[in-house]
């Protein structure tokens, strides 16, 4: 810290420097990405709410009530009419709060200790820091030839010391859904707590399910599923931090709750204690803003444009890896290694990510990436190729 104050002006001099140094979504380069630029509505209303806590609800009543309606908002597209939940700061701590009440929840009611959580090898990173941090054993699942969960490998995996299993809906890597509706009564069967991770499907699915494409359910409509991951951050056009954790039932709260003698209320069940109402406030806005008929089109737009350069790489004499289900499109070049072709497209210009389970490399289609964006990529694909 400097000993006295600095000017406005070179202090703002100063970050925009370092600002430059920072991607932009708004350039159409960043390929890789789950996040995109908050829709300016959205942001508007954030910082309205910048000094708002949640987490000391009774000084912030307004506030309060507005993630409640957000909480109910997402849950009627989840086919819950009475979710219970909470606006955290993103899908990891979604996760790890779903995690932590089915520990708690086994530890109560089944005498459970040292747990297992059984994970599809093609989950989120975010279950092996829930499971660092909660003394859980991860237990993998395999995946089929379509790069979702196997069927067979969850059922064998699941012990006396199973409190969870999760399965994804829009992976990380590949923009697929499992099998959820056997997995739920998979889960029903063994009575073992189902936790559905639909961090970047959850506001993609829905709509593009109105739009009539045909994807399968994921959501509360079928019984075995106790909570789901859904993130505003993402495919919501929210700012970021915004993540949606969604419970079937308020006991999976409670069994989390600790005392919070302090403050205006007298337990809390989420993971952090400050809890910004901005998040809340702002995806409330865009949700009301947009609407299901607003990001259905998005939804659809979204899904055209990925078809497109998945037909336009196909093609160019690419291989691509999947039929895409959501905004995902994983490739490679048939003669070259996958790190090298990366390696060109960023000398190119282009913000890629490589994918892991199978190696490829992955383009999420978002909102920033506009097709005269795809065309230009397509162009030095043709290049490269």
């Amino acid at each position: 810290m400097d000993d006295k104050p600095i000017d406005r002006e070179d202090i703002l001099k100063e970050l925009d420097e370092l600002h430059r140094l920072d991607s932009d979504y708004a350039d159409g380069r960043i390929l890789g990405s789950m996040c995109t630029e908050a829709h300016p509505f959205a942001k508007e209303v954030y910082c309205k709410f910048l000094d708002t806590n949640l987490g000391d609800p009774g000084l912030f009543k307004g506030t309060k009530q507005i993630e409640g309606k957000v909480i109910k908002s997402i849950g009627e597209l989840l086919s819950i009419e009475n979710p219970y939940g909470h606006i955290v700061t993103g899908g990891t701590e979604a996760n790890l709060m779903a995690i932590r009440a089915a520990r708690n929840h086994a530890r109560k009611y089944k005498g459970i200790v040292n747990g297992e959580i059984i994970i599809p090898v093609s989950a989120h990173f975010s279950f092996k820091k829930a499971a660092d941090m909660l003394n859980l054993k991860i237990i993998e699942a395999e995946l089929d030839e379509n790069y979702k969960i196997d069927i067979d490998s969850l059922k064998s995996s699941i012990s006396d010391k199973t409190v969870a299993i999760v399965a994804i809906a829009g992976t990380t890597e590949l923009g697929l859904i499992d099998p959820i509706e056997e997995i739920s009564k998979i889960a029903l069967e063994n009575n073992i707590y189902f936790h559905v991770d639909a961090a970047f499907g959850g506001f993609s699915i829905p709509f593009l399910r109105e739009a009539g494409y045909d994807l399968p359910v994921f959501d509360f409509s079928l019984e075995g599923v106790c909570s789901i991951t859904v993130d505003p951050h993402k495919m919501g056009l929210a700012p970021i931090p915004a993540g949606g954790i969604l419970f079937r039932k308020e006991e999976y709260l409670e069994v989390m709750a600790v005392d919070s003698p302090y403050l205006t209320v007298k337990t809390q069940s989420t993971i952090v204690g400050t809890r910004l109402g901005a998040s809340s406030a702002a995806t409330y806005a865009i949700m009301k803003y947009f609407g299901k008929e607003g990001y259905t089109k998005l939804a659809k737009d979204l899904m055209e444009n990925t078809i497109f350069l998945k037909e336009g790489l196909e093609n160019l004499g690419y291989d691509v890896v999947c039929e895409p289900e959501l905004n995902i499109v994983a490739f490679n070049h048939p003669n070259m290694d996958t790190n090298k072709l990366a390696e060109i497209l960023e000398k190119f210009g282009w913000k890629v990510s490589v994918a892991k389970c199978p190696k490829s490399i992955r383009v999420v289609l978002m909102n920033h990436i506009k097709l005269n964006h795809l065309k230009e990529l397509l162009e030095d694909l043709k290049e490269i190729y």
